[in-house]
C-alpha cells in the first residue's frame, strides 16, 4: 500500500499527464489521433479519482487510528480508584491531572461502553454505572433529551457525538460549518432572523446651512426569515450480541460510521435540494438565477464567468465564497480552458492546505446537487456564509432490546433547518 506522500506524489503527476495529453488533443487535426488521445486522457482522470479516493481513505484511517490512540489513552482502567485533580495538578509523573469535567465525561463513556455491552440491561450495570447514565455528561446535554432514558436510550458520550457529526461533514458539504454558517441552540423554538437589504440606499449632498431630508426616505425596511428544528431519523442499525461482548471490537467506529452516513445522507440532501415547506430550504431552491446555459447538457467557459459575476462584488470576497456542484459536473468542468488556451480548473497543494480552484475560488463537491442535464440548476456559486443552518445540540441515540433480541436496535435522529437569509449571495447556472 502506498504512502500518503507517495499518493500525493501520484496525484500531481496525474494532473500534468492529463494537461498534456488535453493539450495534444487541441493540437491535433487527425481524427483518429483525437479519439485516441481523448481515451488516453480519460483513463489517465479514472486513475486520478481512483487515487483521490485512496487519499481520502488513507487520511480518514489515519484519523481513526489517532483518535482511537487518544480514546484509549484516557480510558481508565476498570476497577482501579481514580483522584480527581484540578486541571493545573500533576500526579509526581510528566502528565497533568484530568479537571473535574474531563472525569466525568471519561466516567460517563464507560458507563455507556457498558451499556452498550450488556445488551441495553441497564439492571446489569453496577448502581454507579446506572447513576452516571441517568445523570448524563454534561449539564447541557441532559435538558435536550429529557424521556429518552425511560426507553432506553441514553444520550451519546461527547466524542461519539463529535465522530458522527464529522462523519455527517464527510458525507455532504452542507452540514459543514467552514462552509456554511452554523448556528447551533440548545432549543428547538422557532428562530427568527431579520433581514434588510439597503443595497439601494444612500447619502446626498447637504448644502451649507441646509436641514437634514426627513421624509421617510431613510427608513429601514426589514423582512424576516424563520429557521425551525426538523427532526430526521435513521432506519434501526442492529447490532449482534456477540459484537457488543467482543472487548477488542470498536464500537464507537462502528457506532459513528453508520448513523453518521445515514444522518449525512439525509441532511445534506435536504439542506441542498430541501423544498422550504415542512423541511428545510435547500441552498439549490433558494438561489437566484444568474445564468441560463445556451445548451442542454453542456457548460461553456463563459457561461461560467457569466455566472460568476452575477454575484456582487462583496459576496465574492466572503472567505466562505465558492462554487458548488456534483462530481459529475466537476470532471466536465475540468476541461474548459479560456479564451486565452488556460485552464479554469487549478489543482491546490495539500501540503499548505491549498484547495483547487476553479476561476480563482475553491468548490465543494456535492452529488445532491442536480447533475447537467436540461433545465437543471447544476452550478452555484456565491457566499456560503449567508446560508444559515441551524443545529439542535447534538445527534441522539436510540436503544430498544426487546424488538430484536438478542441483537439490540439502535438508531439516531437530528434537529435541524436550513435557510438562505440573503437572496443575492448564492446564485445558480440553469441548463436550458
Amino acid at each position: 500500500m502506498a504512502s500518503l506522500t507517495e499518493l500525493h506524489e501520484k496525484r500531481g503527476k496525474l494532473v500534468t499527464q492529463a494537461r498534456d495529453a488535453l493539450e495534444e488533443i487541441t493540437k491535433n487535426t487527425d481524427e483518429a489521433r483525437t479519439k485516441e488521445l481523448e481515451e488516453r486522457h480519460d483513463k489517465i482522470m479514472a486513475e486520478f479519482d481512483a487515487t483521490e479516493k485512496s487519499i481520502a481513505r488513507e487520511e480518514r484511517q489515519a484519523e481513526i487510528e489517532r483518535q482511537d490512540q487518544e480514546r484509549r489513552e484516557r480510558q481508565r482502567p476498570n476497577g482501579d480508584d481514580i483522584e480527581t485533580r484540578a486541571a493545573g495538578d500533576h500526579d509526581g509523573g510528566d502528565k497533568p491531572g484530568k479537571s473535574a469535567k474531563e472525569q466525568r465525561q471519561a466516567e460517563y463513556r464507560d458507563a455507556f461502553d457498558a451499556f452498550l455491552r450488556s445488551g441495553a440491561d441497564i439492571g446489569a450495570l453496577t448502581n454507579e454505572q446506572r447513576t452516571i447514565l441517568r445523570a448524563g455528561h454534561d449539564p447541557e446535554v441532559r435538558v435536550q433529551v429529557a424521556g429518552t432514558a425511560a426507553s432506553g436510550g441514553y444520550t451519546v458520550p461527547v466524542e461519539l457525538a463529535r465522530e458522527i457529526v464529522k462523519t455527517m461533514k464527510d458525507w455532504g458539504p452542507m452540514y459543514d460549518g467552514n462552509i456554511v454558517r452554523e448556528i447551533v441552540t440548545g432549543s428547538g423554538n422557532e428562530f427568527d432572523i431579520p433581514t434588510n437589504d439597503d443595497t439601494s440606499g444612500s447619502a446626498s449632498a447637504l448644502a451649507e446651512g441646509a436641514d437634514l431630508t426627513d421624509d421617510n426616505s431613510g427608513d429601514l425596511t426589514f423582512g424576516q426569515k424563520q429557521l425551525d428544528a426538523y427532526v430526521d431519523a435513521t432506519p434501526w442499525v442492529k447490532i449482534s450480541f456477540e459484537l457488543m461482548q467482543d472487548s477488542v471490537f470498536d464500537l464507537e467506529s462502528f457506532l459513528a460510521e453508520a448513523l453518521g452516513e445515514r444522518l449525512g445522507r439525509r441532511t445534506n440532501a435536504r439542506l441542498t435540494t430541501g423544498t422550504g415547506a415542512s423541511q428545510p430550504n435547500g441552498i439549490v431552491t433558494a438561489s437566484a438565477l444568474g445564468k441560463t446555459a445556451a445548451a442542454t447538457g453542456a457548460i461553456a467557459a463563459d457561461e461560467l464567468l457569466d455566472l460568476q459575476h452575477s454575484v456582487r462584488a462583496p459576496y465574492r470576497r466572503s472567505p466562505k465564497c465558492r462554487w458548488m456542484f456534483a462530481d459529475t459536473t466537476l470532471l466536465a468542468l475540468r476541461k474548459l480552458k479560456d479564451g486565452q488556451g488556460n485552464y479554469l480548473w487549478q489543482m491546490g497543494d495539500v501540503r499548505i492546505s491549498a484547495p483547487s480552484m476553479l476561476l480563482d475560488k475553491p468548490y465543494s463537491i456535492n452529488d445532491d446537487v442536480p447533475a447537467i442535464a436540461t433545465g437543471n440548476r447544476a452550478v452555484i456559486f456565491g457566499d456560503f456564509s449567508r446560508y444559515w443552518v441551524r443545529k439542535v445540540g447534538s445527534p441522539l441515540i436510540g436503544t430498544v432490546r426487546e424488538r430484536f433480541w438478542p441483537k439490540i436496535g439502535m438508531a439516531g435522529l437530528v434537529r435541524y433547518d436550513g435557510e438562505l437569509v440573503d437572496a443575492d449571495a448564492v446564485k445558480h447556472l440553469k441548463l436550458a
